[in-house]
């Protein structure tokens, strides 16, 4: 008698396959970090390829443009994004995993893994809002934290008179704000300090909690 399996037989990759996926993520790592140094505009198929240690041609057998391949890097860092958001301990509350999420950001921020990025070009922004993959992505990123804006709201620990779309806004704002480079460059704060100021004013606001009197920097 012949016996069948239900288990789903997978394919294996061939070698060719398999170095083109790691050549590709080496390409999207180079990418990242250049997008982090320089920004877009600076940015040049010819560095990429060199610190990859490619040719160019063979980068373009991968990504067809350099518009394409930032957007690849922006899909993937989004989706980086919301795994960390899924990753988070679900019986937190609301509120403490939005202040999770935006210090995750900033950390990475600071170890050099988000770029500035698609704040500081225009053309970048369009070029990314007319490709399916980052819209996407963006939408279910969007969402997940529009949820957690809406639960908190909804306990009292964020401003119900606010709009979500403006704390959602003001939330992607922190997470890009420049403030975190300049107290760093001066030197006179650690990253974990820094970190903890801009979480707290993006969530607590700049006025005194009750009680506290001028002057106390306790």
């Amino acid at each position: 008698m012949n016996h069948t399996s239900d288990t789903p037989v997978v394919a294996r990759k061939s070698f060719r396959e398999s170095q083109f996926e790691i050549r590709e993520a080496a390409i999207l790592d180079a990418t990242h970090r250049l997008l982090a140094q320089h920004g877009y505009d600076m940015l040049a198929m010819d560095d990429i390829a060199a610190e990859v240690g490619i040719a160019k041609g063979s980068l373009y057998r991968h990504f067809d443009s350099k518009d394409a391949l930032v957007g690849a890097v922006m899909v993937r860092l989004l989706r980086r994004t919301r795994e960390a958001l899924e990753d988070q301990p679900p019986e937190q509350t609301a509120r403490a995993r939005l202040e999770s999420l935006l210090r995750w950001t900033l950390n990475e921020r600071l170890a050099g893994g988000i770029p500035h990025l698609p704040a500081t070009s225009q053309a970048l922004r369009t070029s990314l809002m007319a490709a399916p993959a980052y819209v996407d992505e963006l939408l279910h990123l969007s969402e997940a934290v529009g949820e957690l804006i809406r639960r908190a709201k909804i306990d009292g620990s964020l401003n119900p008179g606010l709009d979500d779309a403006f704390i959602l806004y003001a939330f992607y704002a922190r997470a890009c704000d420049p403030t975190l480079d300049f107290l760093r460059a001066g030197g006179a704060m650690s990253d974990a300090y820094i970190v903890d100021q801009m979480v707290v004013a993006c969530f607590a606001g700049l006025q005194a909690a009750p009680g506290h009197a001028p002057g106390d920097h306790a």
